[in-house]
């Protein structure tokens, strides 16, 4: 069995940010935070920690990508992903300064996976709570090809928390997935 891993990014970053805001009692609640747009721009993750978290050693992965908006020129996250060996997918924001294009390049993407590289027993791991990939995660287990979801528990759609989907929520490792200063150094 091989995995296929597909993370957006910018909705890791946003929601982590979110929980954080909760934690430094900026927020309520995450709902307040979305509510009232209320993040913690000081926090960040490592993504080195999150790849060991959703694509452990004893695992087979096959192409893995990482998708976002273009980022500043200081950004290394999308470095250490090339590192990793993700293939890193880059789209610029409309005038608006909004996101676009990336969840449907995610699930282009997976669609063309399945057709083109995976094999009976492959699996589908998504880093992204968005409902918008239901109908992909649909068409592929109708295939034979079952989903892992991997996401922020509040920002995770209900849907994608119900077998036969596996569900694997982010927050007990929030702490651990943590850009911390010594990191940094």
């Amino acid at each position: 069995m091989t995995f296929y891993v597909y993370v957006d990014n910018s909705n890791v970053w946003i929601e982590g940010m979110r929980i954080s805001a909760v934690r430094k009692g900026l927020a309520k609640s995450t709902t307040d935070a979305m509510n009232r747009k209320i993040t913690d721009h000081d926090w960040s993750y490592d993504f080195g920690k999150l790849y060991e978290l959703i694509c452990p050693p004893d695992q087979m992965i096959g192409r893995s990508s990482l998708f976002g908006s273009r980022p500043p020129a200081n950004d290394s996250i999308w470095n250490l992903a090339r590192a990793h060996g993700f293939e890193v997918f880059l789209f610029d924001r409309n005038a608006a300064n909004k996101e676009k294009q990336v969840d449907v390049a995610i699930s282009t993407q997976i669609m063309e996976d399945s057709f083109q590289h995976m094999k009976d027993g492959d699996r589908l791991l998504l880093v992204s709570g968005d409902r918008d990939y239901l109908p992909t995660i649909e068409s592929l287990r109708n295939r034979g090809f079952p989903a892992r979801v991997a996401f922020w528990e509040h920002a995770t759609g209900n849907e994608l928390k119900q077998a036969p989907i596996d569900y694997i929520p982010l927050d007990p490792a929030f702490d651990y997935i943590t850009r911390t200063s010594e990191v940094d150094e």
